[in-house]
């Protein structure tokens, strides 16, 4: 489930009051643009964030939103486009796939959740897991209710039993998924959040600019450290993204490298970069890159020495995928894509030899 698009048009609109319709994918089948927790939000003037479709499916679900940001009722929208003869709004669209759609009402009614408790795990980094009520014959847990770890829904009629029943079912849960509770007899969707990458560039030169740019593109937190202070001028960088001037030596007093999903040594100082690799061996970092080429890899690996086996298997260098091009933002999009790649657990091989797999 991604959420960074979402949170700008959630903020204002809470700022101003107005409603919104979290459209939720909680079952696919076949070949669909969205999968399972996929989100889409809908603003009362019809703006939304978010895509569940490449633009079939948006307009028709802006429709459905009004009636559900009126009422407040939850509402599950099913599309079958696996028919050969589908021609939905005259687009014949062709996706061989097919998805229903949970829609509900955030409002202040709601106590804006689920998106005020994901949002501040996503500020926090930090997982969440949020269950929805998709099927029930308990009018105490109506269709659309949310529930979290930490969130009670404002429904007063929901005793704790039942309540618990549903936390319990929601934390065994694993990834985006329907569960069936027995006691309550409701069926819910669990969505798991993972929080936003956290990306250590470990020098700030010209080129770190367009890495921060793309990874603050994808909702990634972006932390810079140097021992230039003209390098860490604010302006240029995206906001939002953490300054922090340090000796090289001093890199692991100055932030907790453990907190991090990746690393890129991209100083171009020699001694730096042995500095920053010496102290990225010493943790569990799972994404190493080392900017350079191999002659300067082995150089630096050479007089590491001790600490290089603990650090080998993780190391990426040269850092990033083969894509072609010297331009800085070529060599930001393949390092931001391999890192992506080795994140999600993919060997970043073209879809065409994986689509038969």
């Amino acid at each position: 489930m991604s959420l960074h698009r979402l949170l700008p048009l959630f903020e204002r609109a809470r700022g101003l009051d107005q409603p919104l319709v979290l459209a939720t994918v909680i079952r696919t089948g076949g070949s669909t643009y969205a999968k399972t927790g996929a989100q889409m939000l809908i603003a009362s003037d019809g703006e939304y964030a978010g895509l569940l479709s490449g633009g079939c499916l948006e307009g028709d679900l802006r429709e459905h939103a009004r009636t559900v940001a009126a009422s407040g009722a939850g509402r599950i929208i099913s599309y079958d486009l696996r028919s050969t003869t589908d021609q939905l709004f005259g687009l014949g669209a062709g996706c061989e796939g097919a998805m229903d759609i949970l829609l509900t009402r955030v409002s202040a009614h709601e106590h804006w959740q689920p998106l005020d408790y994901m949002s501040s795990a996503a500020r926090r980094g930090v997982a969440c897991r949020v269950a929805c009520v998709t099927a029930s014959r308990d009018a105490a847990l109506p269709l659309g209710l949310w529930v979290s770890d930490t969130q009670t829904p404002p429904n007063g009629s929901v005793v704790d039993s039942k309540l618990l029943a549903l936390r319990s079912a929601a934390g065994i849960a694993t990834g985006n998924t329907l569960v069936r509770v027995a006691q309550p007899d409701v069926e819910i969707f669990v969505g798991t959040i993972a929080p936003p990458a956290h990306l250590l560039l470990l020098g700030g030169g010209p080129d770190a600019r367009p890495v921060a740019e793309l990874a603050a593109f994808l909702g990634w937190r972006v932390t810079v450290v140097d021992h230039r202070p003209a390098y860490l001028d604010p302006a240029r960088f995206p906001a939002n993204t953490t300054l922090v001037e340090t000796p090289a030596a001093d890199v692991a007093d100055a932030v907790t490298l453990e907190d991090f999903s990746a690393a890129i040594v991209m100083s171009h100082h020699l001694d730096s970069d042995l500095q920053y690799l010496r102290a990225l061996a010493a943790t569990s970092v799972p994404y190493v890159g080392l900017l350079g080429p191999a002659a300067r890899r082995e150089r630096l690996l050479s007089e590491l020495g001790d600490p290089v086996p603990s650090l080998r298997a993780r190391l990426r260098a040269p850092v990033g995928l083969d894509i072609g091009g010297r331009a800085p933002e070529s060599i930001a999009l393949s390092i931001i894509g391999e890192v992506h790649a080795v994140l999600a657990g993919r060997g970043g091989r073209p879809f065409t030899e994986t689509a038969n797999e």
